[in-house]
């Protein structure tokens, strides 16, 4: 456990209809993830990839589960704050939709999580416009979601994901509706990302995204069947 940032046994998750008939989404999945280490989940949608992601984010809680984030127990922590000091401080979501603020510019966007950043304005803007030179959207800063291309929302996406600094980066389909040139540039990114001492784990169902991990651990029929496997490249 010492070199791994997440280790999480048992992992039950159901959910529940009216009358009370149980309908399960996770069963009994042991996970590891390594320090630094950059993982894909990864089979057929309806997997309930995305919900092992919230349960890692801590939106989620498991039926019945051991979760240790930075080998210490969280796994009956109660404590709203601290765990939202986690969500937020240790580790960030790219979502599949970039669920930017159509309002607000790229750099307003990057700027949201700042909340937690302990900066001055000017310090905070300057770390944003910076993020925002790294993700190649210098001369995009002033402009509004509506005004770029889905490449380059999830570029600021992906911005505002490194604004607090997080050891963690979950990705939800991060390629999602981008074609295959595309895809390749978001994951020479996220590769950028790893070789900065990330951690990364990200949802995919594209053999041409899952390649550029390390590991893939394969999801079906509730479970993991496979948590060793790697595509040539």
């Amino acid at each position: 456990m010492k070199n791994n940032i997440i280790e999480m046994t048992d992992i039950t998750k159901s959910y529940y209809l009216t009358n009370w008939e149980e309908i399960p989404v996770l069963k009994w999945i042991n996970l590891s993830i390594k320090t630094w280490e950059f993982v894909s989940l990864m089979w057929e949608s309806g997997s309930w990839k995305s919900t092992l992601l919230n349960i890692i984010w801590f939106l989620h809680h498991s039926n019945n589960w051991k979760y240790f984030f930075e080998t210490e127990d969280v796994s009956d922590f109660k404590d709203d704050n601290i765990l939202s000091f986690i969500r937020n401080k240790k580790i960030w979501f790219i979502f599949q939709q970039f669920h930017l603020i159509n309002k607000l510019t790229a750099l307003e966007n990057v700027l949201l999580p700042w909340l937690y950043l302990d900066k001055t304005p000017a310090e905070k803007i300057k770390i944003a416009k910076d993020l925002l030179k790294k993700v190649w959207l210098w001369d995009k800063m002033n402009n509004r979601p509506w005004e770029l291309s889905g490449w380059q929302q999830q570029r600021v996406s992906i911005a505002r994901a490194l604004m607090n600094n997080p050891e963690i980066i979950l990705a939800d389909e991060p390629t999602w509706a981008l074609d295959s040139n595309t895809s390749i540039e978001i994951m020479n990114l996220m590769m950028s990302l790893k070789n900065e001492w990330k951690t990364i784990i990200m949802v995919t169902h594209t053999e041409l995204v899952a390649k550029y991990s390390d590991r893939i651990i394969f999801l079906k029929d509730w479970k993991v069947i496979d948590c060793n496997y790697k595509l040539r490249k």
